[in-house]
């Protein structure tokens, strides 16, 4: 079975694995298209397996923009159905691009726990917490609310998910009795945004760390060149490139739950497996040294640190933002012509005219969006650079 850590100080334990329900199977062309049978049978075959950690927000899989409620809490308030919302807990997380008062936030919340079918909710974040939305919340009165919200019943354990620097996560730290925090962490993000301090930090603070991002949105699995996935094997030939992510960060007992975004059925079973299997002391210092080799390759060639998340979505020019951004560095990761030709080849097959970066009119709606707090506008300008239509 799949070990269980505490979650600070709740009193409860998670699962080391978490089910995070933003990148659910479709069976159409938008996100609000979930397979409801086939996430359904991952969803309760993960729960099966032993976890016990599930994890939404309000705009998953939404139609439209973020301001529209997404299809995965009513997806999540289904595949609870028959017991199972009994056997975990259940995260989702408050909008906060939507509060504009503390009135807003006992609606949002409210409006959730009937999406949610629950009378309440076991950790509720407060969501995409960056210096702009910290002031915002507390000037409206997040703490109260939270307060509130806890008495009465409705949510167990305040917390907040992260995207800043650090200096910010200490405020937000000691901002608020808080009992969660996640945060976008993982070995090639170990420096970024709240990093490997901020996670020592909230763990020493007495709260669970809930780990977000922990491939990088599949990065580390599907875009690792040849040359440092020849590091990683010489290093562990037994271990695939999930492995090495996961094990990682579970190699660090501050990290109570580490969430995976599960898209099909082959992805919940190597990801069962690989926690069923981790032992503490599994990673080596000869591991992590092979990782310091893999961040310098990485830190040498990335131009953008995007995980693909969409939030920057829709943009008004109708540009795909982070198929180009991600077109932008398997540029420069990958060497020699032949890999660069290759990267044309495609740019100008999966990305039609209108989604492509030359669209990019540096309107500024992208900047505010961006939870990583990348500059979208110069990146896709160097984007549309490189992949000029040859004369």
């Amino acid at each position: 079975m799949i070990k269980k850590r505490l979650l600070g100080q709740s009193g409860v334990e998670g699962s080391i694995l978490g089910f995070g329900c933003m990148r659910l199977p479709l069976n159409g062309p938008k996100a609000a298209d979930i397979d409801i049978d086939l996430a359904t049978r991952m969803l309760r075959l993960a729960i099966d397996r032993g976890i016990n950690y599930v994890d939404t927000a309000y705009p998953y899989h939404s139609p439209g923009t973020r301001e529209t409620p997404g299809a995965s809490e009513p997806f999540v308030a289904q595949a609870l159905k028959g017991g199972y919302r009994e056997k975990v807990l259940l995260a989702t997380k408050l909008p906060t691009w939507l509060v504009d008062s503390q009135a807003k936030m006992h609606q949002l919340l409210d409006f959730q726990l009937k999406r949610l079918d629950v009378r309440q909710i076991d950790f509720y974040l407060a969501h995409n917490i960056n210096v702009s939305v910290w002031e915002k919340l507390l000037a409206l009165g997040l703490r109260k609310f939270f307060d509130e919200a806890v008495r009465d019943g409705r949510i167990r354990f305040p917390s907040f998910s992260f995207h800043d620097n650090y200096a910010l996560f200490e405020k937000v730290v000691s901002g608020y009795d808080w009992v969660m925090g996640q945060v976008q962490y993982n070995y090639l993000d170990h420096k970024y945004q709240a990093g490997q301090a901020g996670v020592r930090l909230a763990a020493r603070k007495g709260l669970a760390v809930v780990v977000m991002e922990p491939l990088r949105g599949g990065f580390l699995v599907s875009q690792v060149p040849e040359e440092p996935t020849q590091v990683l094997k010489e290093a562990r030939p037994d271990w695939t490139l999930p492995a090495w992510g996961f094990n990682w960060l579970w190699n660090q007992p501050e990290c109570a739950v580490v969430l995976s975004g599960m898209s099909d059925l082959a992805q919940v079973e190597e990801n069962l497996a690989l926690a069923e299997k981790y032992e503490a002391g599994l990673f080596t210092e000869k591991d992590e040294a092979a990782i310091d080799k893999v961040r310098d390759f990485f830190k040498a060639r990335l131009q953008a640190d995007c995980t693909g998340c969409g939030y920057c979505l829709p943009c008004p020019s109708g540009v795909e933002i982070p198929k180009n951004i991600n077109f932008l560095n398997q540029y420069y990761l990958f060497d020699g012509q032949t890999p660069r030709e290759r990267c044309r080849y495609f740019y100008f097959v999966q990305l039609s005219p209108e989604e492509r970066a030359v669209n990019c009119v540096a309107c500024g709606e992208c900047l505010e969006k961006c939870p990583q707090g990348l500059n979208i506008p110069a990146f896709l300008t160097k984007t549309a650079e490189l992949y000029k239509p040859k004369e």
